[in-house]
């Protein structure tokens, strides 16, 4: 059992109507009625079709939303499709998601994410900046030089860091089930927090209700990034649960 202040993301990915949203009545109610809810911080990541819906819907809540990404030009310009953090902010987002795994693939780089990071927090957001290794890259024992250097890149010159939490996330693990071993992970967080001082960690990479109790054990965990089990309120309820169970 835990009885840390644990951060629980949920990250919705490329998922969710208007008619998803009644689902978060659910975790409303759970979190209300939850004895240690004062111990638990919950955002929700949504598409951005849903960040003010949203909003609208967890405004009696202490739930809080943010986005998935953010363009990194902090002023209107001519980016079709793009919104940026300024934007995000304006429909009610508190948070953002900058440098997940799946847009490092898509063409991210460390420089950008830089960029990206610095102008959510001109705008007023919380990031959630995520780092991790791939399977090819595990396996060449380079996992500590690539995180060190997603860290000083995606940090730089950002002197005041209060509002920035680390997600880590195993590109390996994402979506596959596979978890890292507890003593591998807990060493994986611990090199992390001496690289960037008091921020918090989170673990990120097939967490569901299952591994969960095994990733709980890991005290110096701060909180999870939950992805696709956190479109289904039952799951992510059971995580947060069996996290304190």
């Amino acid at each position: 059992m835990t009885n840390k202040y644990m951060i629980f993301v949920a990250n919705w990915k490329m998922f969710g109507g208007l008619n998803s949203l009644n689902s978060l009545r659910k975790v409303v109610k759970f979190l209300k009625n939850f004895k240690k809810n004062n111990l638990i911080k919950i955002v929700y990541c949504p598409p951005n079709t849903l960040i003010r819906p949203m909003t609208k819907k967890l405004r009696k809540s202490k739930i809080e939303v943010g986005a998935q990404n953010c363009h990194e030009n902090n002023d209107y310009g001519a980016f079709t499709g793009s919104v940026n953090s300024k934007m995000l902010k304006s429909v009610g987002a508190k948070y953002v998601i900058i440098g997940h795994s799946e847009n490092r693939q898509a063409g991210e780089k460390d420089k950008l994410i830089n960029i990206k990071i610095k102008s959510a927090l001109k705008s007023g957001l919380k990031v959630i900046f995520c780092i991790g290794e791939t399977i090819q890259q595990k396996r060449k024992k380079i996992t500590k030089q690539i995180l060190n250097k997603q860290i000083q890149i995606g940090l730089n010159k950002i002197a005041n860091k209060k509002k920035i939490l680390i997600a880590y996330e195993p590109v390996w693990s994402i979506g596959t089930g596979l978890i890292p071993q507890s003593k591998e992970l807990f060493n994986t967080i611990d090199f992390i927090k001496k690289k960037i001082g008091n921020l918090k960690v989170l673990y990120g990479g097939s967490v569901n209700p299952k591994n969960v109790t095994e990733l709980k054990s890991i005290d110096n965990i701060d909180g999870f990034l939950v992805g696709g089990a956190s479109q289904d309120a039952k799951k992510f309820i059971d995580i947060i649960k069996k996290t304190y169970n």
